[in-house]
Parts: structure tokens; C-alpha cells; sequence
């Protein structure tokens, strides 16, 4: 393609509030091209008959494959399992992570059409983008040719904490090249995001110990979540962003922005000057840039510590190494 059409899509796509990603070295967006053409529709497909009727699906699937990528990079690690329940979705962070049955559905509709071609890095990798846009989300464009990883260790997830202050969440993305405003845009995946009362009791019933509730919460929100969560309850869910749980879309910064983040995590993203910055403006114009700063960001993330070339496999069952 000419430089100049190149420009034009790179101008047009901006328009749209889409992105397109320029593909790394050893990434591809017409990687399967000759292999598997069909690739991307297949996994689309099955996406959609997943996530179409059960739209939370949507926040647990992309969660999987950030919590993925986070640890040794997107190498699939994560859907591994291991008899001694020592590997990545052992660990505490992960117990909670659902929708495996997804990537298995994907994989497996890939292996009979193009047997051991794919790998379950790219499938996670589509199928978040994917669960997103089936949700009115942005789509973005995602280079493959990932291969999946052989090691999947329990003591290595130490994945960003919702209890993490400012600092810490800065330093764990900065760890993985990922800049401060990144971190606020990566931080409204939680508009579409649920988590249970034992998460949120300590924050709203004994912050400090003496029987209080954390004051960088809004008082009336601190109310409501009361009347849902009761004091010994840890299995109730609540939503992350009050309101529009089931709809991409930037309302997020809002609750945020009326200290209204359900997490410490998103509570300090006020305490640090360009993440707030970036969440008072999201929320006074409506999100005008989200989409487009999500789906950048989510390409950045897909390319993260990817394992290539000659590196790893590609797995026959995205549970076990081949």
C-alpha cells in the first residue's frame, strides 16, 4: 500500500473512532491469511453466540486476556491448567476469571477447519476485541501471529491490585511500557466491569479498623452500596459502573470523577495529576476520545511480550501444552 493511502486510512479510521494497528515486526495482520482465511469470522462468530445472550461475558473476556497479557506477556498461559493447581489461574486474582468455555468454543471451531494453525494467544486476543464490539464497544484492528507459551506458574501473577494506591498502579504499568494516561484509559474497562460485596465491604464497613467507611467515597454512594452489600456478604455482585454495566462506553469517568470508583484502584486514579486530568475531561465531554484511546490501547497490550517465530506452540487444547 502507498504511503499515501496508508495516511488516508490512518486519518479515516480516526474519524471513526477506530483503530488500526501498525503491526510489529513479528506480528501480522494478514497473518493467516493463506492458512486460514477465515480465521477472525470464525472466532467472531462464536464470540457473538456467547457473549449476544450474555453480555457480562463480555467484561469477564476481556479481563482474561488483560490478566493474561500482564503475566509473561499474551501468551495464553493463563488458559492452562495444571494438576497440582500451581499455574496462573490458580493464583488468588485469577480464581474469579471466567469464560474459558468461549476460548475453548473458538479454538475448537478452528481446529476443524484449520487444525493446528491458530493459536489460543490470537483467539484470546480476537475474542476480547470482539466480546467488546458485540457490546457497542470500539473495534480495533489485531496483528497475529502469536504463539502460545509453555509455562503457566502460579507465583508469577502478580497482576495490578484493586486495593493498589496511585504509585503502585503506576509502577506496575509503567513495568510494562505502559504510560500514566495509559493506565486511566486501560482503567475504563471497568465500565462494563461487576465484583462481589467481599471486595467492597472493607472499603464501606472498616476502612481503617474503627468501623468506618474510606472517605475518598462519595457518602451517598457509600449508602447505596450498603443497602446491597450487608457486613458478612461476599458473594453479592455489584456493578462497577453504576448504571451502564452492559454498555461500553465512557460513563465510568463520570463515577469516577464523582468519587464513585468502586475499587481504591479507581478511587486513586484522582490522586495522581494525568489520570485525573484525563478522567475530569472524559467525564465533563462525554468521552469525546475513549473509544479511540481504548482500542490504542488495547493494541499496545496485544502486542505485549508476545512469543513468535520458533518461540512456543501452537496448542491443540488451549488447556494443556501440546
Amino acid at each position: 500500500m502507498a504511503m499515501k493511502n496508508i495516511l488516508a486510512l490512518v486519518v479515516l479510521v480516526s474519524i471513526l473512532g477506530v483503530s488500526v494497528a501498525i503491526p510489529s515486526p513479528n506480528l501480522d495482520l494478514s497473518y493467516y491469511k493463506s492458512e486460514c482465511r477465515d480465521a477472525e469470522e470464525i472466532v467472531r462468530k462464536v464470540t457473538k453466540e456467547h457473549v449476544g445472550p450474555q453480555k457480562t461475558l463480555a467484561a469477564a473476556l476481556l479481563r482474561m486476556h488483560f490478566h493474561d497479557c500482564f503475566v509473561r506477556g499474551c501468551d495464553a498461559s493463563l488458559l492452562l491448567k495444571s494438576p497440582n493447581n500451581d499455574a496462573e489461574r490458580d493464583a488468588i486474582p485469577n480464581l474469579s476469571v471466567r469464560g474459558y468455555e468461549v476460548v475453548d468454543a473458538a479454538k475448537s471451531a478452528l481446529e476443524e477447519k484449520c487444525p493446528g494453525v491458530v493459536s489460543c494467544a490470537d483467539v484470546l486476543s480476537l475474542v476480547a476485541r470482539d466480546a467488546v464490539v458485540e457490546i457497542g464497544g470500539p473495534w480495533w484492528s489485531v496483528p497475529l501471529g502469536r504463539r502460545d507459551g509453555r509455562i503457566s506458574r502460579k507465583d508469577e501473577a502478580n497482576l495490578p491490585s484493586p486495593f493498589a494506591d496511585i504509585a503502585t498502579l503506576k509502577k506496575n504499568f509503567s513495568d510494562k511500557g505502559f504510560t500514566a494516561n495509559e493506565l486511566a484509559v486501560l482503567s475504563g474497562a471497568h465500565t462494563i466491569g461487576i465484583s462481589t460485596c467481599g471486595l467492597v465491604n472493607p472499603r464501606i464497613y472498616n476502612f481503617t479498623g474503627n468501623g468506618d467507611s474510606d472517605p475518598a467515597m462519595n457518602p451517598s454512594y457509600v449508602q447505596e452500596l450498603k443497602q446491597r452489600c450487608k457486613p458478612t456478604d461476599s458473594t453479592t455482585t455489584v456493578d462497577m459502573d453504576p448504571g451502564s454495566v452492559e454498555k461500553f462506553d465512557s460513563h465510568y469517568f463520570n463515577a469516577v470523577s464523582e468519587k464513585k470508583g468502586l475499587f481504591v484502584s479507581d478511587s486513586a486514579l484522582l490522586n495522581d495529576p494525568e489520570t485525573k486530568l484525563y478522567i475530569e475531561k472524559q467525564a465533563k465531554l462525554g468521552g469525546p476520545t475513549f473509544n479511540k484511546d481504548f482500542a490504542d490501547a488495547m493494541v499496545k497490550l496485544g502486542k505485549l511480550e508476545v512469543l513468535t517465530g520458533n518461540n512456543g506452540e501452537i496448542r491443540a487444547k488451549c488447556s494443556v501444552v501440546n
